[in-house]
This record gives structure tokens, sequence and C-alpha cells, in this order.
């Protein structure tokens, strides 16, 4: 029977390390020897990572913000022309009913108004957040405060070893697999 077959979900293997530096050898090490499907913790944004993960890639969340502002723009200019002529003022001198000047200011700030709520969403959605469902070889509090880690929820067993060896020269001072890979907070 293949360990494929035996393990269906694959193995966790975490490395954590100390230094950006060495993290970014290890994605990039990683990369370079064709491994993937591992996420990247860190206790603050950096560019570097990103760079290092996405390779120049835009953000998918500038979708969302698109999406947004389409919407505002659309619904904004909706609202103001049907309510104006559902309920028809005085209309002196044949102005008509429907006039994109007057209806600007309403329509950029529906814009606004949606472009930034569909972005709020776009990053919720993308960031996993809420994380309560997340599994616990992400939820290291080390990663919060001051060191760097990468996870592999469902790494292939048949690279276990060479995952954990790289992960190991590459600087991490420390490689757990299994359920290793959950930590528990000392004396609690």
């Amino acid at each position: 029977m293949s360990s494929a077959i035996a393990n269906p979900a694959g193995i966790r293997i975490k490395g954590i390390y100390a230094h950006l530096d060495c993290l970014l050898t290890g994605i990039e090490r990683l990369k370079r020897e064709g491994i993937t499907g591992f996420q990247v913790l860190s206790p603050i944004p950096r560019h570097e990572i990103l760079d290092a993960m996405y390779e120049g890639r835009p953000s998918p969340v500038r979708w969302w913000t698109l999406a947004g502002g389409v919407t505002g723009i659309t619904l904004g200019f909706l609202v103001t022309s049907l309510t104006s002529i559902q309920w028809e003022m005085i209309n002196p001198g044949g102005k008509p009913n429907v006039a994109l000047p007057p209806y600007a200011v309403i329509m950029f700030e529906a814009t606004i108004l949606f472009g930034a709520v569909f972005t709020l969403l776009g990053l919720i959605v993308h960031c996993g957040l809420p994380g309560w469902w997340l599994d616990g070889a992400l939820q290291d509090p080390r990663v919060t405060d001051d060191k760097f880690g990468i996870v592999f929820l469902r790494a292939n067993t048949k690279d276990e070893k060479r995952i954990m060896d790289l992960l190991r020269n590459t600087g991490a001072v420390e490689v757990t697999r299994g359920d290793d890979t959950l930590y528990e907070v000392p004396n609690a």
C-alpha cells in the first residue's frame, strides 16, 4: 500500500525561524526544489516575504475593490435617478429629470464607500479571517511575537525527510512534524 493511500491527508511539518533572512532563503530553496503547498507565518507584514511568495503577482484583493467601486457608482446613480423619477418635484424650465452633474457627488461617495467595504471583505476572505477553524500548527503564538515560520499542513510523506532537511539547512531553529507541530504554551 502506498503512503499516499495510507495517509491521504499528508503530514504536518513546521519550521520556526529566528531571522527573516533565513526564512527568505528557506522559501527560495523550497521553490527551487519544486516543493509547494506551504504557508508562511510572520509577526509583521514584510514586502520581502510577499515578493518571495507571490513573485510579483498582484494581490487578488484589487478585484474586490474594483467590484465595489463599480457597484457603488452604479447604485449611486440608480438611487438618485430612480428617486428623482419616482418623486418628481416641480420641473421648471424643462430641466431633465435625470442629470449627471447633480448626482456626481452622491455617485462619487457611493463609489468610495462600496470600494472600501468590498476591500475589507476581500481582505477578510483572502486572509482567512476569522481563524477559528485554522489548523493548530498555524496558531503558534511565537510567530506573533518575534519568530517566523513555514508550515506544511499536508506535505507528501515521501518528501518529508527532504523538506525537514531543507528547513534545517536554511537556518530553522526548530523543525517539527506530525502532532509535534502543535505548540503548547509552557506552564499554562
